[in-house]
């Protein structure tokens, strides 16, 4: 039996009590500030958090505010200092003397008061739905306790997101420097696409329903922008309608985009069968290794050069003369497989989903909603 499990039967020996939300809460009601600039001192709180600032305030005790309107109808937060609330979000001011604000808020979320909510286009959630809610209330000290063991899990997650967030820094700042060579490296060329490749070419269009389970292997454009990263060794299409194909080591580029940012955005293809490339994809054969031109085509200094190369309509356009003329440095093969190995182990740690950090912060958010669910069921 757990700590909580003897504090619930020690104080709640014939089970946590459920109540109304507005039994508990001082009161329910909805904001009403419609104004907000960029530069107020007061927070403005909306439906998915703070969306603005104000020159005045009017609130200034904690709160749970629930957006009440709209596509995030439902979603939880806390409100915290002097702030003010929009007035498609309600506020939910709990009894200090009963109600801790963390519980409250833990317990809300869980509940998925989306579900509550009531019409079409506009869903709706209510001040008077939220007052009717029943939830479950035990004694202000296993609250208190429950929150402690919450808190754990979800600091525990910001911190591992943290340090994600700086390893990739990390990761970026060490690619784009070890790429970096100066003019004392004599065995480093600084080549463009067009010459180190030795061939260079366009696929052909692959429709959508022209995509199969069985069949040849095959990649569509926009695979490349949400599917695969750097490189990648097996496809997650398959055809039987390609024309123009690729191979082991070849190097894809999507030409075709939304973002400038992203256009031409490359990885480099390790499987071994003989695949199609779809439209709007240009496959470059080489003689290097392919995960060192992975690596240095997704430098900000290759991308900057990727987005020069652009013509721009409804979407973002690259082309087989502009990603000729990218330069990149091109040392001895030996080197290229030497700074491929380091980068592998940043890439490794900050993508990975089996054993890198996004593993570490999946088990743990995965481990946060056991005990959440856990903690939060009083049956």
């Amino acid at each position: 039996m757990t700590k909580i499990e003897r504090m619930i039967a020690e104080s709640c020996p014939e089970g946590v009590e459920v109540v109304p939300l507005g039994g508990v809460c001082k009161k329910i009601f909805s904001g009403k500030n419609k104004n907000r600039n960029d530069s107020g001192q007061y927070c403005i709180y909306g439906s998915t958090g703070i969306i603005g600032y104000s020159d005045t305030f009017e609130y200034e005790k904690d709160a749970i505010l629930v957006a009440r309107v709209g596509a995030n109808c439902g979603y939880v937060h806390i409100a915290t200092g002097c702030y003010d609330v929009s007035d498609n979000t309600l506020i939910v001011e709990l009894n200090d003397a009963v109600f801790d604000l963390k519980f409250a808020y833990y317990l809300l979320t869980n509940m998925n008061l989306n579900q509550y909510a009531k019409g079409g286009g506009q869903p709706l959630v209510t001040a008077g739905q939220l007052k009717a809610l029943k939830i479950p209330f035990p004694p202000l000290e296993i609250q208190h306790e429950i929150v402690r063991v919450l808190d754990n899990f979800t600091e525990l997650t910001a911190e591992l997101t943290a340090e994600l967030t700086a390893r990739k820094k990390q990761y970026e700042y060490y690619k784009n420097n070890i790429m970096s060579f100066d003019g004392s490296d004599s065995d480093v060329r600084w080549l463009a696409l067009g010459e180190i490749a030795t061939d260079i070419y366009r696929g052909s269009g692959i429709k959508r329903d022209e995509v199969t389970e069985a069949g040849t292997p095959c990649v569509r454009y926009g695979e490349i922008y949400t599917t695969y990263g750097l490189w990648f060794d097996t496809c997650v299409s398959h055809t039987n309608t390609g024309t123009k194909t690729f191979s082991h080591g070849d190097i894809l580029f999507a030409i075709t985009g939304e973002s400038v940012d992203e256009i031409s955005k490359s990885c480099a293809y390790l499987g071994q069968e003989t695949c199609f490339a779809g439209g709007d994809i240009v496959v470059m054969k080489h003689e290097q290794n392919p995960k060192y031109l992975a690596y240095a085509l997704s430098t900000s200094n290759a991308q900057e050069q990727k987005s020069k190369g652009r013509v721009k309509s409804k979407v973002v356009h690259s082309s087989i003369p502009a990603l000729k003329e990218i330069v990149i440095p091109i040392p001895p093969l030996a080197e290229q497989e030497r700074i491929a190995a380091i980068l592998d182990r940043f890439n490794a740690l900050t993508t990975d989903i089996t054993t890198g950090l996004p593993a570490e912060i999946s088990a743990r958010q995965k481990q946060y909603e056991y005990y959440r669910d856990k903690l939060l069921n009083f049956d």
